[in-house]
């Protein structure tokens, strides 16, 4: 093998071994439960959705708030390092608003709004979404993180 051809595929060896060795990032799959329905959701990997990963597993105390969301106050602030100025949510959306330091599950589109940061998003059509976290009076909602050997929510 030419003396030119060495150099760029030891490189490309080199490059294959470390990256190999690198650790994969586990991506933060989470569980709801509320009103007797459990989902799946993923959340997003930012600064803020590891934070709040980092919370789990929580027990919250959730209501209805504007026929749109249901919302449940956390137990601290997160960040919102590198977090948008806002954002515009959909159905299943899971949501931090910064100004109140609260949780929000979207059961309904709503327009953009200046301190709402996404966190993740709840698998499953809108119909099932909105059913399951629409709230007609207070309710418990816990959410765990998924481990990846089983598959099931993390007893902890």
């Amino acid at each position: 093998m030419s003396n030119s051809l060495r150099r760029p595929l030891a490189l490309l060896l080199l490059l294959s071994s470390v990256a190999a060795s690198e650790p994969r990032e586990e991506s933060m799959n989470i569980q709801l439960i509320i009103n007797g329905h459990r989902l799946q959701a993923t959340l997003e990997n930012t600064a803020s959705g590891r934070d709040f990963y980092a919370l789990l597993p929580l027990t919250l105390s959730a209501k209805d708030y504007a026929d749109t969301e249901t919302v449940a106050d956390l137990p601290r602030k997160l960040t919102t390092q590198g977090a948008p100025a806002g954002i515009d949510p959909q159905i299943g959306d899971i949501t931090y608003y910064a100004p109140w330091g609260n949780l929000a599950l979207f059961h309904h589109d709503f327009g953009y709004s200046k301190g709402l940061i996404r966190l993740g998003h709840i698998d499953g059509s809108p119909d099932v979404i909105r059913q399951a976290i629409q709230l007609s009076r207070g309710s418990t909602l816990t959410i765990t993180p998924v481990t990846h050997s089983s598959g099931t929510a993390e007893e902890i």
